[in-house]
């Protein structure tokens, strides 16, 4: 047993490790269900730091960026839109993850991308998640005998290959490592053998771009993406205890951008996104990619279920960005996600800079409803060199 922070981020209180351990998802889902997809799916999946969103300008756009994915941060919205990119580019995130909660949590996110002529644009990634130091004591009793201490983190990293078909289509893949080390050092418990929870993961991914058009006398186009990821094997943290599936992602949608006057000085692009866990007890990663789409019984609290259909198991963002002669940037968008399916809703601000091989991104999250909840305030900031 634990005591804080280590509750917040488990939320234990009087449970023991090794029933944590069993059903790690669901004592996860107060820290991360905000951070993640949706919490009823969420509860079900392990690792879910890998759904955080990494880079600045997709935050700034309400979390929109399969069917933008221009940068090296399409590693993580849709490697299939590296193969549109040319040029060499290295970014960093960070945020000091929700600070509502006063934990010291912060999320680390390293990327970078090569083009290879003729060949595609590959890229790579780091994403780090410290959940800080936790105090380890006897079980049940959170005033017990100290036992020590212990740092408790999840890790990724991986490749991934973007090619272009045509001047229209193109694919893209990706496989990342993941390691979870939420209790390393314990030791046994109870006879089950306390370890970090380590897996591997892939991508699949597809997009379209059109070519420019008019639009309102101005230039125009628009594009349309789909990414499939973290499909893999689960994830457990004892000897006995069954996997946790990864929280598949599917993504989906679309973006429209436009001059907004004739020289394209000023220029204006909306993005919608819609995504969904694909996940599901007992079953395999290819399985749930079938079954994942049909309703299920959710407890929501006060002995009371809810029925959710497909359409309120999606996660909905919009987003607008607008350009200055590439070279600054207003962003804002919204993100909703159903009520009895987690009911995130909040709006995000951003901008942008950028001078030559050099930018920098901003953004900012408005919880809508509740002022004290854990996404609140949370900032992002970005570092980008280009080469």
């Amino acid at each position: 047993m634990f005591q804080e922070p280590a509750l917040i981020y488990f939320g234990l209180s009087g449970y023991s490790f090794v029933v944590m351990i069993k059903k790690i998802l669901s004592v996860l889902v107060p820290l991360l269900l905000f951070a993640a997809a949706g919490q009823a799916q969420v509860g079900i999946t392990s690792v879910p730091f890998l759904q955080i969103e990494p880079d600045s300008r997709a935050a700034g756009m309400g979390n929109t960026g399969v069917a933008i994915a221009d940068n090296a941060s399409a590693v993580f919205w849709n490697p299939a839109g590296l193969a549109f990119q040319n040029g060499n580019q290295v970014s960093i995130t960070h945020s000091e993850w929700l600070p509502q909660f006063n934990v010291d949590l912060f999320y680390d996110y390293l990327v970078g991308k090569y083009h290879v002529k003729d060949i595609g644009t590959f890229g790579a990634h780091i994403t780090y998640l410290n959940l800080g130091e936790q105090q380890h004591t006897t079980r049940i009793d959170p005033t017990g005998e100290r036992l020590g201490r212990f740092n408790s983190y999840e890790f990724a990293g991986g490749i991934s290959y973007g090619y272009q078909i045509d001047e229209h289509w193109s694919v893209g893949t990706g496989f990342r490592f993941i390691h979870s080390s939420l209790a390393d050092g314990i030791g046994d418990f109870e006879g089950d053998k306390i370890e970090p929870g380590s897996s591997v993961g892939f991508d699949m991914a597809g997009m379209y771009q059109s070519d420019t058009f008019i639009f309102l006398e101005r230039d125009a186009a628009w594009s349309a993406g789909l990414n499939i990821s973290n499909i893999g094997p689960g994830v457990n943290y004892t000897n006995n205890a069954e996997k946790d599936p990864l929280p598949t992602m599917f993504r989906i949608g679309w973006s429209f951008k436009t001059d907004l006057d004739r020289k394209g000085i000023n220029t204006l692009t909306i993005a919608n996104d819609y995504s969904k866990v694909m996940a599901r007890k007992d079953e395999g990663a290819i399985s749930s990619l079938f079954t994942s789409w049909g309703s299920f019984n959710r407890d929501i609290g006060d002995g009371r279920t809810a029925t959710l259909n497909t359409f309120q198991q999606l996660l909905v963002a919009t987003g607008l960005e607008y350009w200055y002669d590439e070279l600054f940037a207003v962003r804002t968008g919204y993100y909703y996600e159903d009520p009895n399916n987690g009911d995130r809703q909040f709006l995000t601000l951003g901008a942008g800079l950028r001078h030559q091989f050099f930018g920098v991104d901003f953004s900012y999250i408005y919880t809508l409803g509740d002022e004290n909840h854990p996404l609140a305030n949370t900032t992002r900031f970005g570092l980008i060199l280009d080469f």
